[in-house]
């Protein structure tokens, strides 16, 4: 009897509740009446905001969604206006919901915030975007700006840990909204960003080649619907001028995007150099200026089609041209044991480029449960291109004995071709288990035939011994597997890589070939554990490789310096680096502080030597020795209030080497500091002002110093009307201060070498139109 009343109890109770369900409908309209099309519907929970359900508005601004009780909250936004948020509930039709512009807010409405929080993951950080952030105008470049240990210059460069070298990807593949120092990422507006990952240390997932580490940008789904653009226009000094236009497009089972740019720049260099010859005491001395000017032209063209609600295509592709153009002129100076003036005379160059480069990317992914999003394939294929045909004269005039060289010319014919294949595979097993698995191939195709002709007479005759064809190709195949457990507070993740790797050069005048045939494994561990709320700690092992490139192992000349050359070394070995760091973040208030240490060995250290004879010095990549270096990182930000926000970056690095060169030891140990300070002050007049300090210290190398300097970025940014334009002015280097210098100091020979590119002033507007803010379009060309 007890069972039978206890059953009839819960048959009630579950249709009591079902009884409460409710469909609720609406029409979302602006002050004057007119519907807001694709604004985000989201019902709620009353005690904590999160999502139960979402829909988006029609093109007539209407909606219909069910709402599983009564006693939730509706919540309705779409960029530019202030969200709105309805507490009660009253009925089932809401009739007309009134949006206003961000800044003006209706009695009967509450306008809510949202704080971004970074938070630890097994193998990464998470930095989940607020609304904070979400603000008109806001690019995906001032978003990247505000996440941990990620700095980006008013330029649009992205560093991590101080490093350039940042692979970017967007929802955990590559892109090309993701290339190149931010040009297409400012198309992304802040509020199409669900989270940031910062990866510092990759796991087996991702391919080994060594990098500072990984940005992957998550975006928002079902967000920003409509047609946006931008036009941006910038002028600075030296040159640096350009036009971009950005249109995308959105609709429940498209997303088209585009990109228009073109452009032209000027890198001038100033360059001095010393060649002494301590065993005969002859010197030679060379200083110059030269200036580099570039043409660029780049086309985007891409688009995403949502089959259905767990498949979704992605095509795109990207062209672009340069041109180039590039003269120099430097002036050398022959000179005695006894210091006196033998020969002079002056070098001047003329280069002419195009370079043509393109590539594609085909994307396919499906989720197996609208209800799991991450058990999920993923499989891409992505192919590049880049030409470049180069043609350079050298003219010389004597001025004080005999030149050591004449007229020459030379002529470059470069191609290379990449290909990457790739599929991942990630299910998760139940809430705690993950287990991911993946394979993977890249293919590169590179040739360069370059050839030097000196001036016999009245005829250039082909130079047999600065003449060379170079052929390279190599294949990486790779198989992945990981698994995880993620509990409240601890988890772990370990992972295995198997690489092979095929590797083949021939120098075609000599018939000299290096094939190599290499598998290696790269296993991964890492462990996180939560403190608390404001605390956390992880943890993490992987091995690296760094497989030489092309300019590594071409044994290329480049003369327009004949005293000073460039060659690569078909011989070259792979390096590998087992790497080890443990992170803590601590965030109270409006602190976020991140410390960190890590140890990193490397066998087969690929350094750039210096051989030197006859007051040639020949600089040649070889394997020397091993490195151990041990660092110390700490970065954090502040905001002692609303109108400033204070940033840091420093990473202290102290290494050990250890090298043998020709029966020479080179044993020796340094430390090098690299650190970012950054002060970012939003003024009246929705002008923001920011101002970075930059310190790259000195370090010793196998055979001298790389000396250090400071130096100092300035940017003014001002939005006007509400977002959809802005207009910034930016100094890069602002006291010319940036100056490379490196000495290499042996007992048979001394080489200088200091070169410096100056100040560089950039004047910009950005333009948004239809549904969209100014984007930002930074006039950088594309690599």
């Amino acid at each position: 009897m007890r069972n039978a009343l206890l059953l009839c109890f819960l048959s009630l109770l579950c249709t009591c509740v079902s009884a409460q369900t409710i469909e609720l409908t609406g029409r979302v309209v602006e002050g004057s009446g007119q519907p807001v099309e694709f604004a985000t519907v989201k019902v709620i929970e009353p005690d904590g905001g999160n999502m139960i359900t979402g829909t988006t508005t029609d093109t007539d601004g209407r909606f219909k969604l069910a709402a599983p009780r009564p006693d939730v909250q509706l919540e309705i936004s779409f960029l530019g206006f202030a969200p709105v948020l309805i507490e009660d509930i009253e009925g089932t039709d809401l009739n007309n919901i009134v949006m206003r512009p961000d800044g003006e807010t209706l009695d009967e409405v509450i306008v809510t915030s949202e704080r971004s929080t970074t938070e630890f993951k097994l193998d990464k950080r998470v930095f989940n975007v607020g609304k904070d952030l979400s603000s008109a105008g806001a690019s995906a470049l001032e978003v990247l700006n505000n996440v941990p240990s990620v700095t980006v210059t008013i330029e649009g460069q992205i560093n991590l840990r101080g490093s350039g070298g940042v692979q970017i990807l967007i929802d955990g593949k590559p892109s090309v909204l993701a290339n190149d120092g931010g040009n297409a990422l400012g198309t992304i507006t802040a509020d199409m960003i669900e989270s940031v990952e910062v990866i510092t240390n990759p796991s087996a997932k991702y391919e080994a080649e060594g990098t500072a580490g990984i940005i992957n940008i998550v975006m928002k789904k079902d967000e920003r619907k409509g047609t946006n653009g931008s036009v941006t226009l910038n002028t600075g000094i030296p040159n640096n001028h350009s036009l971009g236009l950005s249109l995308n497009r959105r609709t429940t089972k498209f997303n088209l995007f585009s990109q228009l740019g073109v452009g032209y720049r000027t890198f001038p260099e100033e360059y001095e150099g010393i060649n002494r010859d301590l065993t005969s005491g002859t010197t030679v001395n060379s200083s110059g200026e030269s200036d580099k000017n570039e043409n660029f032209y780049n086309l985007i063209l891409g688009t995403d089609y949502h089959i259905n609600d767990l498949n979704v295509l992605t095509l795109s592709g990207n062209f672009a041209y340069e041109i180039e153009e590039e003269n120099a002129d430097t002036d050398f100076m022959v000179l005695d044991n006894a210091g006196n003036l033998t020969d002079a005379w002056r070098r001047t160059e003329s280069t002419e480029a195009v370079n043509p480069k393109w590539q594609y990317e085909l994307n396919y992914k499906r989720q197996f449960d609208a209800a799991d999003k991450d058990h999920a394939l993923i499989i891409s294929a992505l192919g590049r291109s880049f030409v470049k045909d180069q043609s350079s004269e050298f003219t010389t005039n004597t001025s004080e004995g005999t030149a050591r060289f004449g007229d020459q010319r030379t002529s470059t014919d470069f191609g290379e071709t990449n290909y990457t294949f790739k599929a991942d595979y990630t299910r998760p097993v139940n809430e705690m288990v993950t287990i991911e698995t993946g394979l993977q191939y890249v293919y590169s195709d590179v040739g360069n035939d370059f050839e030097t002709s000196n001036l016999v007479g009245t005829e250039f005759v082909p130079d047999a011994d600065l003449t060379n064809r170079f052929e390279y190709d190599q294949g990486v195949l790779g198989a992945y597997a990981t698994t995880a457990y993620e509990g409240v507070r601890w988890g772990v993740k370990a992972g295995l890589r198997v690489e092979q790797t095929e590797l083949n050069t021939l120098l075609v005048n000599t018939g000299e070939t290096n094939d190599q045939s290499f598998v290696d494994f790269f296993p991964s561990l890492h462990s996180s554990y939560k403190i608390s709320e404001a605390a956390s700690i992880q943890a993490g092992y992987s091995r690296r490789i760094f497989r030489p490139r092309l300019w590594d192992l071409n044994p290329f000349f480049n003369i327009r310096d004949n005293f000073n050359v460039r060659a690569g070394n078909p011989d070259l070995q792979p390096e590998y680096t087992d790497s080890y760091e443990v992170t803590a973040i601590l965030i109270v208030g409006q602190l976020s502080l991140n410390a960190g240490v890590y140890h990193r060995y490397t066998t087969d250290v690929v350094e750039r030597v210096s051989f030197f004879e006859d007051n040639v010095n020949v600089t040649t990549p070889i394997n020397l020795g091993s490195s151990s270096s041990n660092g110390v990182e700490l970065n954090g930000k502040f905001r002692p209030a609303k109108w400033m926000t204070l940033s840091g970056d420093f990473n202290f690095n102290y290494f050990d080497r250890t090298a043998e060169l020709d029966g020479v030891s080179y044993d020796f140990t340094a430390d090098q500091l690299n650190g970012r300070l950054v002060s970012k002050f939003e003024l009246p007049m929705d002008i923001d002002l920011e101002l970075a300090g930059n310190l790259r210290s000195g370090y010793e190398t196998v055979q001298g110093r790389v000396t250090g300097y400071t130096f100092a970025d300035l940017g003014i940014r001002k939005k006007v009307l509400k977002g959809k334009m802005v207009l910034n002015m930016s100094v890069r280097d602002l006291f010319a201060s940036r100056i490379r210098e490196s000495i290499a100091n042996q007992p048979t020979f001394y080489v200088y070498d200091y070169s410096q590119r100056g100040r560089f002033v950039t004047l910009g507007l950005s333009y948004g139109f239809g549904k969209g803010e100014a984007m930002e379009f930074s006039g950088q060309k594309r690599h």
